[in-house]
């Protein structure tokens, strides 16, 4: 069975290379724009990893983050962040968030990064 990543960005282009470049590499990949639509599939699909940025309209990331430990699901975060917001992320790791990337990132640090994950 493939593992299973969660990819939640309001960029569209963001969500389509990651997705992409995720199947490439035998990952089973589902994508949100929103919290509540990544807070269903996180409930249906249960994900074993799940790439969440920051910041979103509507429900921010620490807000899903939070939601998602309210609900006592054991899922692992990292958190994607185009502002160098150190108190937000330092929020992120407390709530559990594994690591985080700066955007943009090298897209072979992410990978590398996801591949260390699964194989550890």
């Amino acid at each position: 069975m493939s593992e299973k990543v969660l990819i939640v960005d309001d960029q569209f282009g963001i969500r389509v290379l990651l997705k992409e470049v995720f199947e490439k590499d035998g990952y089973e990949t589902y994508d949100a724009s929103n919290g509540k639509m990544a807070l269903e599939l996180i409930e249906e699909k249960h994900p074993d990893l799940i790439l969440l940025d920051m910041k979103i309209p509507g429900m921010d990331g620490l807000e899903i983050l939070r939601e998602i430990r309210n609900r006592d699901l054991n899922v692992n975060v990292i958190m994607m962040t185009a502002y160098g917001e150190l108190e937000m992320i330092n929020e992120a790791k407390k709530l559990g968030a594994i690591a985080h990337f700066a955007k943009p990132f090298d897209i072979d640090e992410v990978r590398k990064k996801i591949r260390t994950f699964f194989d550890s």
